[in-house]
């Protein structure tokens, strides 16, 4: 959490030299004197390649001289020592992912660039995370890594995962519903026939067969220049920097298709006669069938975001800021800072992290503990942004952490991460998708070549070519793990668990018990009567009428549910008046012609 990792997954890290005679400076934790200067110093020269060190224990930072030395080497080193690197996160929003092959790329380039530690691509999320030693983060070279490879990126924005999916599923349904509408003409005009043979006849004595080619060629080049440029402008860059993708596959086998039927209807001459046919309609339903799929990856994509997006609308937009002279004035949290004194409302969720500094509330805080009982903060007592001033009173919060230093925030930030994350199975998928496209591409064209050794001839050699670019795609195996982690955090997030790790729900599927430290997470979250024992010659509705008059004017939850379970039996609840909370203790109220009654802890009733 706060931009650091503690725990680093060197599954992806490669071992590849820093550029020779190189200095590099990144920030070390746990230095406290001149002692641990000595011995980070040493450990640090002990590696091979390092030419000088220099560890300045003021600033906590290390200056090394390298030549050929390997940036984890230098990490491991110091974990060794007991001095261990600080490392940062460095997020980027990445476009022109496509498939699984995508994933590896990027993150083969970007474990290209010196001091990366370590580098996972989201394709759900769009989303690279980056380890990089503190103090020797450089994003432009980040970022001019993967523009070379192809994948334009730029710092993480404040837009949300979930936003992007929605804009991203909002385009690729407009592109879908396009290339369906050009489509379907070409699709029942030629696989319509061989479905009523009447209906070919009819077609071909109203129009004839080459004004039907025509059209269709008219339609299918509509579909593959407007809603299919996108496979074509990301595909054929790709195959030329030697890195196809499944946009590769998809122009290669596409245009194929195309340009086979082009020379069918417009040079004939150039075919055997048995093979004078079209394929107009493969290349536009496998356009437009792989936009569907990308439409509702789309959605799925929004969905999952809003657990998080939940999460985030814990958080108040405003809070009441009182300044120097006692007087307050509304203003957006992101004016907030650490000192600033606000006002808490009862029924407001608290702003920002801080500590009770004037004034005492019971606070709602089961978004954190799951306990659905307020508890009692008074003066001096932390709270944490996002709880709700559950009643009692309004009280004065002075702030200690705003924006992404907030519990909150670094909640949310958790999720994020492990949707993000990806499972120990994912590193067998990322390797087989990383040579899968190649790999198809090479039995295209053994497929060709075995066609035109044993076969009739060109035309068959090049329809079973193209076969092989359309049935092969690799999304499948890309997708599937990581849309899981993100459907199953997400999920999870909605009904509150909350996963540090995307690797945890792979360890879900062999755990046969669970066990919870805590009750109170496993309730409703409200509290609810279950039992009514009376005193003194008092029937059960008596006690309850009683009970809920006082409670009634209470927003405490256990006031609540005296008055529900009221309600639920048909009981009458009298009018009260006067009515008093004392903070943590309970409430006194008048009952009209009954009289004062009291309602509360033991300790106050005694």
């Amino acid at each position: 959490m706060g931009g650091k990792c503690r725990e680093l997954d060197l599954s992806m890290t490669l071992h590849r030299p820093i550029a020779p005679v190189t200095e590099v400076a990144f920030h070390l934790d746990r230095l406290s004197c001149a002692g641990c200067v000595r011995r980070a110093e040493t450990a640090l020269a002990g590696v091979d390649g390092v030419q000088g060190v220099s560890v300045n224990l003021t600033q906590a930072r290390a200056t090394v001289q390298v030549d050929g030395a390997q940036m984890a080497a230098l990490r491991d080193a110091l974990a060794r020592a007991g001095y261990p690197m600080r490392v940062t996160q460095v997020e980027l929003d990445l476009d022109n992912l496509s498939c699984a092959s995508c994933i590896a790329r990027a993150e083969t380039a970007l474990l290209a660039v010196p001091n990366v530690l370590r580098a996972v691509v989201n394709m759900t999320t769009a989303r690279a995370v980056v380890d990089m030693p503190d103090g020797a983060q450089d994003v432009a070279a980040l970022v001019a890594a993967l523009a070379q490879a192809g994948y334009p990126a730029r710092a993480r924005s404040d837009q949300t995962p979930q936003d992007r999916a929605s804009a991203d599923s909002a385009r690729a349904k407009r592109a879908f519903l396009w290339a369906a509408a050009l489509t379907l003409p070409v699709f029942i005009t030629e696989m319509g026939g061989h479905l009523v043979p009447a209906f070919h006849h009819y077609l071909h004595d109203l129009v004839g067969m080459q004004a039907l080619w025509v059209a269709q060629f008219v339609l299918t080049a509509l579909v593959l220049i407007g809603p299919g440029r996108v496979f074509y402008a990301r595909g054929l860059p790709a195959l030329l920097r030697g890195a196809p993708d499944m946009n590769s596959l998809v122009a290669l086998g596409t245009g194929a298709a195309f340009a086979y039927s082009v020379m069918a209807t417009f040079a004939p001459a150039l075919l055997p006669d048995g093979a004078r046919a079209v394929y107009y309609e493969a290349a536009a339903v496998i356009v437009t069938l792989i936009l569907l799929g990308r439409w509702l990856e789309g959605r799925a994509k929004g969905r999952t975001g809003a657990a998080i997006a939940k999460l985030a609308g814990l958080q108040p937009r405003f809070a009441h800021r009182l300044g120097a002279d006692g007087q307050g004035a509304d203003v957006a949290i992101t004016d907030l800072r650490a000192g600033d004194r606000v006002l808490v409302r009862p029924g407001e969720r608290l702003p920002a992290d801080g500590v009770v500094a004037d004034g005492a509330a019971l606070v709602d805080e089961s978004m954190i503990t799951g306990e659905p009982l307020p508890a009692l903060r008074e003066a001096g007592a932390k709270v944490t942004g996002g709880t709700v001033n559950g009643g009692g009173g309004a009280f004065v919060l002075q702030v200690t952490a705003t924006g992404a230093q907030t519990v909150l925030a670094q909640i949310i930030r958790m999720v994020e991460l492990a949707q993000g994350a990806k499972l120990p199975v994912q590193a067998l998928v990322d390797r087989v998708t990383l040579v899968f496209v190649p790999v198809v591409l090479g039995l295209a064209a053994l497929t060709v070549a075995v066609w035109l050794a044993f076969g009739p001839g060109l035309s068959f050699a090049l329809v079973a070519g193209v076969s092989v670019l359309i049935i092969a795609c690799p999304c499948a195996m890309g997708l599937a793990t990581p849309t899981s982690i993100v459907v199953g955090t997400g999920r999870a997030a909605e009904l509150g668990v909350l996963f540090r790790k995307g690797a945890a729900l792979q360890h879900l599927a062999g755990v046969r018990v669970v066990a919870f430290d805590k009750t109170g997470t496993l309730t409703e979250g409200r509290p609810v009567l279950t039992a009514v024992h009376v005193t003194n010659g008092m029937t059960e509705g008596q006690a309850l009428a009683l009970a809920a008059s006082v409670e009634r004017p209470s927003e405490h939850p256990l006031a609540r549910a005296i008055v529900a379970a009221a309600q639920a039996r048909g009981v009458t609840i009298p009018d009260a008046t006067g009515f008093k909370a004392l903070t943590g203790l309970g409430v006194r109220a008048e009952i009209a012609g009954v009289g004062p009654h009291m309602i509360g802890s033991a300790r106050f009733m005694a």
